[in-house]
């Protein structure tokens, strides 16, 4: 049987862990990426559309590189919208535009704004950095768009969970370097911020195992993106190994209790804070990751969506 402390759990949590307990799933790498891919998808799309938009649309974002795929959802209602680049999780390895579908619309309706939903590439086919690069043609591309779209250019932030945390903050990173645009903010729900594999963070051996997302599969979420050992200390890998971290924009860095990525995003946005950048930050007690994007409607899933709405209506007016 799995050990986990019980008394510290939600007790939604804590029933959709021993849910997910009884089903004894295959672990992920016995099963063809591709399989995994199409179940998730199956999954989502199967799923009712519970927050309507006013239209979607799939644009391809253009650049330097191949065009990126952006899916579009506009929230409906008068007046120009705050712009959201959202780059979705999955361990670099798993989930698109499908799978985030309801999230996007949630987040679209939740905080009447156009969102652009990121369909970058995922390892093990195209490894780092394909998927940065993706998200950053994509965004860029994304701001320049906005007046066709009905938002504004000028308050654009960047979002992303887990694997897509660490790609937003990526971004954020690499326009500041790269002279732009400019970003109202990046909202980061429990990012992967630290790739190196000699870090020793507490929450990643503590939480190992019986929360849901386990060691053994960050371990191969990482070697499908990481080719290269190396890799993992490249600031657009882990974002934690960046000298200077001044003159981002305002952030919101959500964790979870017990979560194996907990102790790298608090320290994140401990380091953010400490280079004078405006940080929003939680650890949400009690819940694991993935809640955010979950269909449980588990009371830490709405806590983290009020966190997020509050955060957007504060940074984007």
């Amino acid at each position: 049987m799995t050990k986990r402390d019980f008394a510290s759990l939600d007790a939604d949590v804590r029933a959709m862990l021993e849910r997910q307990d009884a089903e004894e799933r295959p672990e992920p790498w016995s099963v063809p990426i591709r399989e995994l891919r199409d179940g998730d998808r199956s999954f989502w799309m199967a799923k009712p559309k519970r927050h309507d938009v006013a239209w979607v649309r799939d644009e391809w974002a253009t650049g330097d590189a191949e065009p990126v795929m952006v899916r579009v959802y506009h929230p409906g209602g008068d007046g120009v919208k705050p712009l959201i680049v959202f780059v979705h999780g999955g361990g670099f390895a798993l989930g698109d535009v499908e799978t985030y579908d309801h999230a996007a619309r949630r987040l679209a309706v939740g905080a009447g704004s156009v969102v652009a939903s990121v369909d970058y590439r995922l390892a093990p086919e195209h490894p780092f950095p394909a998927a940065v690069e993706d998200s950053v043609q994509a965004a860029r591309w994304a701001v320049s768009q906005a007046d066709a779209w009905g938002a504004d250019a000028a308050r654009t932030v960047v979002m992303g969970d887990s694997a897509g945390g660490n790609l937003a903050a990526v971004v954020a990173r690499r326009f500041r370097d790269e002279g732009g645009p400019s970003l109202t903010g990046q909202g980061l729900i429990y990012p992967v911020t630290d790739m190196r594999p000699e870090s020793q963070w507490e929450s990643r051996l503590q939480k190992a195992n019986g929360f849901g997302l386990t060691q053994e599969v960050m371990d191969w979420f990482g070697r499908m993106y990481l080719r290269h050992e190396l890799h993992a200390f490249h600031p657009d890998a882990s974002p934690l190994v960046v000298q200077d971290l001044s003159d981002l924009p305002p952030a919101l860095v959500l964790t979870a209790e017990h979560d194996p990525l907990c102790d790298e995003g608090d320290a994140y946005a401990q380091r953010l804070r400490e280079a004078g950048v405006a940080v929003a930050h939680a650890q949400l007690p009690g819940t694991v990751h993935g809640v955010w994007s979950a269909d449980e409607g588990l009371a830490s899933t709405e806590r983290m969506w009020g966190l997020v709405f509050s955060w957007l209506r504060e940074i984007t007016g």
